[in-house]
């Protein structure tokens, strides 16, 4: 049937794709997965509050059970399919056990050639292999959804599509809270907050607050309602970690999660910027001279189209000195140090407590005395 974004999904301005007998929402982005979900819902059982999805747990679901629910006609959803959604259908369960698609793969493989007309099978998952017979097969007869950041497209391009980030800030902000954001306006927010879709939402919804319907967000609003203290102070404690002053880079941390930030939600804001520079170095061609100016134009040219703005004014030549204090052979092994915090955070050190270790490492290699 088809393959979609989640962007193209709810585009207001296209006709909503049916829904199949079997739908995959894919991404890392939870805010768009409930998003494509609730429409998804609205397309097949309508608004009525009392026809409720039949949620299982990815972990435990047991196929016997979700087809006996599928097959079941809906008791007050008259002449309307029911809902069941698989949540994440491909996480292991807590001891290890097999994800459903991994012990139901077939089963859903033979389903797609024979469904039920009583129900409707939503699948959420984190990762959603191209290369597998069901991604072939539901690509002929399911709906597959991609509920991840939007990523530019063309020959050697990397990282997350910025400018349709800003066209959906402006879209979701007028037909969800009503109100008008100027596209310079999209731009700051999204420099602000990075490419979080909960947090754009959140701060959308504190800005509808300032504002009229009639009355265009304008940049200087975002700047004063978004960029509290809070998000100056993780500036500051990017701008100092990739200078290399490591103690106060330390300083600014401790403050903010002595304010009650959690380090997962630092760590969004602080591999967004990070990529940034681990990108530049795949873009920086080395003048031929070899000059300080050279080099120092250079550098802000790959930064640019690593997606780095001149905003505020010297930004861009900021994020040039810092990428040279890092050094090469540092900033290629971003991505690599950025993977391993990932990883601890969301493992061996999921603990708030011990979750700070983890970004006061990345620091640390950071740091002007690990460069030696």
């Amino acid at each position: 049937m088809a393959n979609l974004t989640a962007f193209e999904f709810l585009d207001p301005q296209k006709q909503t794709a049916n829904p199949a007998a079997i739908n995959v929402i894919y991404g890392d982005e939870p805010f768009l997965k409930r998003q494509v979900l609730a429409r998804l819902q609205q397309v097949v059982v309508g608004d009525a509050p009392e026809i409720a999805p039949t949620t299982f747990d990815g972990a435990t679901a047991i196929w016997r059970n979700v087809a006996d629910e599928l097959a079941t006609l809906s008791l007050f959803g008259v002449g309307k399919p029911r809902l069941v959604v698989i949540d994440a259908a491909d996480s292991r369960g807590p001891q290890g056990q097999d994800s459903f698609l991994s012990r139901c793969r077939h089963l859903l493989e033979t389903y797609i050639t024979q469904p039920v007309s009583s129900g409707v099978l939503v699948l959420l998952a984190n990762s959603w292999p191209t290369n597998t017979r069901l991604f072939k097969a539901l690509t002929k007869s399911g709906l597959q959804i991609d509920a991840r950041a939007p990523q530019q497209s063309g020959r050697g391009a990397k990282g997350v599509d910025e400018k349709a980030v800003e066209k959906w800030i402006v879209q979701w902000a007028q037909s969800r809270h009503q109100i008008v954001v100027a596209a310079t306006a999209a731009r700051t927010l999204l420099q602000l907050v990075g490419p979080h879709f909960g947090l754009l939402d959140q701060e959308l919804a504190k800005l509808a607050l300032f504002v009229t319907p009639e009355e265009p967000v304008a940049d200087q609003l975002v700047e004063q309602v978004t960029g509290g203290w809070q998000n100056k102070t993780m500036w500051e404690v990017l701008a100092a970690a990739a200078s290399g002053e490591t103690a106060i880079a330390l300083e600014h941390l401790d403050h903010l999660l002595q304010s009650g930030q959690h380090p997962n939600a630092l760590f969004g804001q602080i591999s967004w910027s990070l990529r940034r520079f681990a990108t530049a170095t795949q873009y920086f061609q080395p003048p031929r001279n070899g000059s300080p100016e050279s080099v120092a134009n250079a550098l802000q040219t790959a930064l640019q189209q690593a997606g780095v703005r001149d905003w505020p004014k010297g930004n861009l030549r900021s994020a040039a000195a810092q990428l040279r204090q890092l050094g090469s052979v540092r900033a290629k092994q971003l991505l690599t140090w950025l993977l391993e915090a990932d990883l601890a955070l969301k493992g061996s050190h999921a603990n708030v407590h011990r979750a700070r270790f983890v970004l006061e490492t990345l620091f640390l290699r950071m740091s002007k005395a690990a460069r030696a």
